[in-house]
This record gives C-alpha cells, structure tokens and sequence, in this order.
C-alpha cells in the first residue's frame, strides 16, 4: 500500500482550509453588518428604544399648560301648557319657543399637585436608561448569535470535508482490498471489513451534508440572505490570555458592567416607582383651572293668548378661574389591593435581580475558565494531529507486513480525520468564548470582530475542494 495515497485526500481537501479559495469568501464582520441590516431582534431592539424614548416627553407634557376648546350648537323647538289658579279662578296659559344656541369655551388646566405625575416623570428616566441598555445587550446579543452561527458552518464544513476525505481513501483501500483478496494476500474478512468502513462512510457523508445545509440555513435566518463562502482561521491564529489575567477581575466587571444585569436593576427601581405610582389613589390631587366662554340664543317666543312670536335673544360671556382640591376617601379597596398587588411585583423583581447577578457571576467564570482551557485543547488537538498522522503511517507500515489489519488501518484513519476536525473545532470554540468573556463583562463591541477577522483567511467550501479534488483525479486519470 502506498502511504502517499492516504494523504492525497488530505492534502486536497483540508489543508486548503488555510488557503484562499476561488471569489470573495465573507468575513466575519461582513456577515455581522448584513445581520445588523437584516435581523429582525435587532429591529425590534431598536423600534422598542425609540418607543421608550418618548416616556420622557410624555411624563413632562402632563405637568404643563393643558389648554382645550371646545363648542357645541342646539337647535331648540320646544312648547309647554300651564294651568293654575289665582284670584279670579281657574287659568290656563300655553307658551312656545324656538331658536338656536351656540357655545364656545376655552379651558386651561394646571396641576398644582399630582403625585402620580410627580412619579411618572421620575420613572422616565429609568425606562429611557433601561431602553438604552436592552438595546445594547441586543447588539451584543447579535455578535454572539452570528459568531455562533458562523462558526457552526465552518464546523459542518470540516466535517463534511473530513469525512469526504475518509470516504475517498477508504474507497481506495477497499479497492486494493479486493486487489489483495484476488492474488491472496489477505482474507475475504479484510474485503468485508473495508466494505463496511465504506458503507458508513457514505452514510456520515449524507448526514454532515444534510448538517451543512441546516447551518446555513440558521445562518441565513440572522443575515437575510445565503452566504455561499465564509473565510476561516488560519494556521497562525494567536491564542491570547485574557486580560486582567485573574478570573475576579473579570467578574467584577461583569457585576458592574453586565448590560443584563443593568437592565435587572433598572427593573426592580421601576417596579419600586410602581408602588408609589399606585398609591397615588390615597393622595390629594391640586388642579388650577381657567376657562373663558361664551354662549349665543337667538330665539322666538310665544305665549297664548298673544297671536304670534315675539323675538327673545340672550348672549351672554363667563370668565372664572379656580382651584379644584380632590381628595379620594373610599374606592371600594381597589387602591389598597393595586398597592399590595405592586409590592408583590417588586418583591418577585428583587429575586429576578438576584437570579440575574448569579448567572451573570456564573457566566463570566465559565467563559474565563472557558478561554484558559480552550487554548490548553487548541494546542493538545494540534498535536493530537501531529501524533495521528504518525500512528496512521506506523499501521499501514505494519499492514504492508502483515502485522495490523485492514481494521486497524481504518481505525487508524479515522483518528486522524477525527483530531484534524477536533482542532478546527477547538480554535472556534476559543474564539466563541473569548467574544462570550467580554460580552459578560458588558464591554463587547464591534472592534472585536475587527480583531478576529485580522487572522481570517478565503478557502473553498467543501463543494469546491470536492470539485477541484474530482478534477485532479480525473486529469490524473
């Protein structure tokens, strides 16, 4: 068996990965910008800030000036019979009128003292910082998500191409199998054994295939639209060690700096406003009112015995100003129950707050600790790799004696494709858990991305390393 010929695959197909492929392969940072164009979370984020930038506005507006107008006309058609008695007896009298009345009136309200107002205008500023604070956690959220989907398709990618690259040599192993079987060298046992290898291989190819497509698909779920060809890390990407290099350090930021764990706080002060807000229902309220008005009543009148109507106008101007003093003494327990109903709420925020600060704790730890040991694994994959391809050389050397098997062969193979995956896999999830560290210590940004993309690099999706690898096996041919 030729041992150049089980790492013809090989060479193809993934160690392309580290070299630029054929056309434009997407960056990491393109990818994010068409998702910031794209997503709708992030679109909800944003209209869902706008709204809550209005409740400052709106709390302000209440505690001016409220100036009204308003009228009203009557048309008026009435008649009416009277009878009583006087000195010279018995006596009935009929009376009709009609006409048109016409009203006008300009009204302006102050408050003088409206505690719910008062809290409302306090509560503003609260829901405009956590509006702030949701939307950024959502563009942070974003980076994360497409990190995470990104480097799920370039997973599946590996994957496919490791296992095409097994199948491929398996088929040629099976092919010399039956070679060997033919002129007696090995057992029909070896033939069968390389069959099977084969048939599973296939089957893992359809499945990673059909695991390709499903990662594209989420992919494209975020950005809008597919995205055929993502560059990859290369061969000299740094693995770094946090800094502040000690894990309470991190934590401490996150405590402080967490955009989640904001946004709690933020909740559980507004959920307290909202105790005060209700019992606004036991308190004095103090309005000033002005009202200027006038009234128009062109009309005619008629009382029996006189033949006809006789004309009968009234104009008349009300000017007045007060001050209205309201204060509420029974409303039936409604008050007394939205209060106790508030302070529930407020209690269930506060344990909110505290389940958000230990998951916040938990996952700056994790990521840290994340980060340490996923550069412990990039380096024990890389060499995994090294000391695979030996262990593969050894076994076929042995094959060729006869002191391994076909199995120990394909087993040996395997393990090689297995760790190459393993190790891409492993600087992913460096990268993910790096971007994880700072985004629980609330200072992911943009420029992160920036940073990964400097050590990305073009290569060709699987289907065209299978395309190139069909076509240097077919001119070889």
């Amino acid at each position: 068996m030729k041992k150049a010929i089980n790492f013809k695959t090989l060479l193809i197909m993934l160690c392309t990965l580290a070299v630029p492929g054929v056309g434009h392969s997407a960056s990491l940072l393109e990818v994010y910008q068409q998702a910031l164009q794209s997503d709708p979370r992030i679109h909800e984020a944003e209209a869902r800030r706008l709204a809550a930038l209005e409740a400052e506005p709106q709390a302000r507006g209440v505690l001016l000036p409220q100036i009204g107008f308003g009228g009203n006309w009557t048309k008026f058609d009435s008649s009416g019979t009277t009878t009583g008695e006087d000195s010279q007896g018995i006596f009935t009298s009929s009376s009709e009128s009609r006409g048109e009345t016409t009203r006008w009136q300009f009204t302006l309200r102050q408050t003088l003292f409206r505690w719910d107002q008062i809290v409302n205008l306090r509560r503003a500023n609260k829901i405009v910082a956590k509006a702030e604070a949701d939307r950024e956690a959502a563009q942070q959220d974003l980076i994360i998500r497409v990190a995470q989907r990104y480097f799920d398709v370039l997973a599946a990618e590996d994957r496919l191409t490791s296992i095409h690259a097994d199948r491929q040599s398996i088929a040629r192993q099976l092919e010399q199998a039956k070679q060997r079987f033919d002129v007696g060298l090995i057992a029909i046992t070896d033939v069968q054994e390389s069959q099977a290898a084969y048939d599973q291989s296939v089957a893992a190819e359809i499945g990673a295939k059909r695991t390709l497509a499903t990662s594209r698909e989420f992919l494209r779920e975020i950005t809008g639209q597919h995205v055929s060809t993502l560059s990859a890390p290369d061969d000299d990407f740094p693995l770094r060690n946090p800094a502040p290099s000690d894990e309470a350090s991190w934590v401490n930021l996150a405590l402080s700096q967490n955009l989640v764990l904001i946004s709690s706080r933020l909740d559980e002060k507004l959920a307290r406003d909202e105790i005060s807000f209700r019992r606004n229902g036991r308190y004095p309220s103090i309005d000033l009112v002005a009202s200027m008005g006038e009234s128009d009543t062109p009309g005619e009148l008629r009382i029996a015995p006189a033949p006809a109507f006789s004309t009968a106008d009234s104009d008349g101007q009300s000017d007045s100003i007060s001050i209205q003093f309201n204060v509420p003494l029974f409303a039936g327990g409604y008050t007394s129950s939205r209060v106790r109903e508030a302070v529930y709420l407020h209690r269930a925020s506060r344990e909110q707050l505290q389940r958000v600060t230990r998951e916040t704790e938990r996952q700056a730890r994790d990521a840290y600790l994340g980060v340490l040991s996923e550069m412990s694994r990039v380096r024990a994959l890389k060499q995994a790799v090294a000391s695979s391809r030996t262990a593969l050389e050894a076994t076929e050397a042995g094959f060729d004696v006869g002191t391994r098997t076909i199995v120990d062969v394909l087993n040996s193979q395997f393990n090689l494709y297995a760790s190459i995956t393993g190790f891409y896999q492993s600087r992913y999830d460096y990268i993910l858990n790096v971007l994880a560290l700072k985004q629980a210590a609330g200072n992911l940004q943009i420029q992160d991305l920036e940073n990964v993309d400097q050590w990305l690099k073009e290569r060709p999706t699987p289907e065209q390393a299978i395309a190139e690898e069909e076509a240097a096996a077919a001119a070889s041919e």
